[in-house]
């Protein structure tokens, strides 16, 4: 017995060894192969995704095995929206929404503020709430987010963008930039000819700074005073009228001024005459003789023909009546060069060469005297070139002479100085464009050019040369488009200077009614 149980002891050991040998080559077997599923291990991601999206869906049962080699229906996200809107209860959560296809790229959307998005797009109208609910409301959403979720854009990237490095070049920028390409880039500026369009003859004009010349009336006729006599150059047909000639050899033509009508044209003579002439009938209608020197200014203002002259004295002429002088401006003590009316007929501004420009009122003050309401004495040379501005009715510009060679913009109602400009050479003209916001003058030594001024800046759009002499003076045609140009080379040229674009021409109304002192002269 001792020696079977001592048998049966060895055997039962050996079968042990052998299990426990087989066991372990069992297991080291089921390790080594990759194809069995691990024992107690956690689910793979996919499988998690899986089980999720059909759990979810109306799909087939969860007990439904799956495999990663196969695609299944699986949701994009696992994000949902908030389950309830900030400061509101009882909101709607929603999934989002699944759909089939294989895997592909997701981007990190960590840094997307989905809440804030969902809330924009699913709040509802809160006109109820009261300013003060608003403001805690802001005063919350500013602590909690950094932000205003009222002024947050849906889906908006947190955070700023870092600045570049200093000295960082971006050597992209060129294939990448938002600029506009040269070619592409609209042109902001107007094509303005650097060349006369039309070159007139003008012998024997007189060379003298203190005369006004030439002057375009609104029936597109020219008149240009040459020496002894008056011409009409008709801009249209081109004809040229010789409008009249001063008997005596010692007289001269030293002013011209066409009435707004364009019918009636006022001369000032040399010997203190101020003459109107009617140049459809081609003859003189009355003579007004109350200066005592050459009337070298003149400026129309209705029926009132104001008249400036070398003693100082600007009268005005009301061409009604025979008893033409009503009135006297007694405020140079030198030549008046410069005279011009305000498109709305309230002032009247005065230059002359005592370097004064005044600015008289339309109406007598109480004592029954006419007094200029403002005077300007800035200008260190005579003042020839006087303009009104024709879309502000109190802005005047002036320039000076030789010596003093500035412009100058003025208030006329407050007496300030709006901007002044140095011109760099004697201011002869200046005329406002009807078209454009510039303005132009017209210059003498030592390049006798016209310069173009944007305005209110003043800054130089260009110049127009041509001139071997100074410029004398400007006048503009009716439509705007044209400046005329009279100089001592006894040349006028005429510049296209305010021509409008074709996009921006309009179609103007002919002002053709008769002047309104038609029946009145005699």
């Amino acid at each position: 017995m001792g020696k079977v149980g001592e048998e049966f002891r060895l055997a039962r050991e050996t079968h042990s060894i052998l299990m426990a040998q087989f066991l372990f080559e069992s297991d080291l077997h089921g390790l080594l192969k990759l194809d069995t599923p691990i024992p107690n291990a956690p689910p793979a991601r996919w499988q998690r995704k899986a089980k999720e999206a059909v759990v979810g869906s109306t799909g087939p049962s969860p007990d439904v095995a799956l495999s990663p080699m196969k695609p299944v229906n699986r949701s994009h996200s696992t994000s949902k929206t908030p389950s309830k809107t900030p400061g509101k209860s009882g909101s709607r959560a929603q999934n989002t929404p699944n759909k089939t296809g294989g895997d592909r790229y997701i981007p990190n959307r960590s840094a997307m503020q989905m809440d804030v998005a969902n809330f924009l797009l699913t709040k509802e109208d809160s006109s109820d709430e009261t300013p003060t609910k608003k403001e805690h409301q802001k005063a919350w959403a500013v602590n909690l987010n950094g932000f205003d979720v009222e002024e947050a854009k849906i889906l908006r990237l947190s955070g700023k963008p870092q600045n570049a490095p200093e000295g960082y070049q971006n050597n992209l920028k060129v294939l990448y930039s938002q600029k506009n390409t040269p070619g592409s880039t609209r042109k902001t500026g107007r094509y303005i000819a650097s060349v006369s369009d039309r070159i007139l003859d003008a012998p024997d004009i007189r060379n003298d700074y203190y005369l006004n010349l030439i002057d375009w009336s609104s029936l597109n006729f020219l008149a240009v005073a040459l020496d002894k006599a008056v011409y009409l150059w008709n801009y249209d047909s081109r004809e040229i009228i010789q409008l009249m000639q001063m008997e005596h050899p010692d007289d001269y033509i030293s002013s011209v001024s066409w009435i707004k009508e364009g019918n009636y044209l006022a001369i000032g003579t040399s010997n203190a005459e101020v003459q109107l002439w009617d140049i459809q009938q081609k003859k003189r209608l009355r003579n007004m003789i109350s200066h005592s020197s050459r009337v070298s200014s003149l400026s129309w203002n209705n029926y009132i023909l104001s008249s400036g002259s070398r003693t100082g004295h600007i009268h005005h002429h009301d061409v009604r009546v025979a008893e033409h002088h009503v009135a006297t401006l007694a405020g140079h003590t030198q030549e008046v060069c410069g005279l011009k009316w305000a498109p709305d007929g309230r002032y009247i501004a005065s230059g002359g060469n005592d370097n004064l420009v005044n600015i008289w009122p339309n109406t007598q003050g109480d004592n029954g005297r006419l007094c200029p309401v403002q005077t300007f004495t800035q200008h260190q040379g005579a003042v020839k070139a006087v303009a009104w501005s024709p879309w502000q009715p109190n802005v005047l510009a002036t320039g000076g002479g030789t010596s003093d060679r500035h412009i100058r913009i003025w208030n006329v109602c407050s007496g300030t100085c709006l901007n002044n400009v140095d011109a760099q050479s004697q201011v002869c003209a200046i005329l406002w464009s009807t078209n454009y916001k510039e303005l132009v003058s017209g210059h003498g030594f030592a390049q006798n050019q016209l310069v173009l001024w944007k305005y209110p800046t003043m800054s130089k759009v260009t110049e127009l040369k041509g001139h071997t002499a100074r410029v004398l003076s400007l006048t503009m045609s009716p439509d705007g488009s044209t400046v005329a140009s009279a100089a001592a080379d006894e040349t006028l040229r005429l510049w296209r200077c305010f021509e409008l674009d074709p996009s921006r021409k309009k179609e103007k109304e002919n002002n053709t009614k008769s002047s309104i002192i038609h029946q009145g002269i005699r």
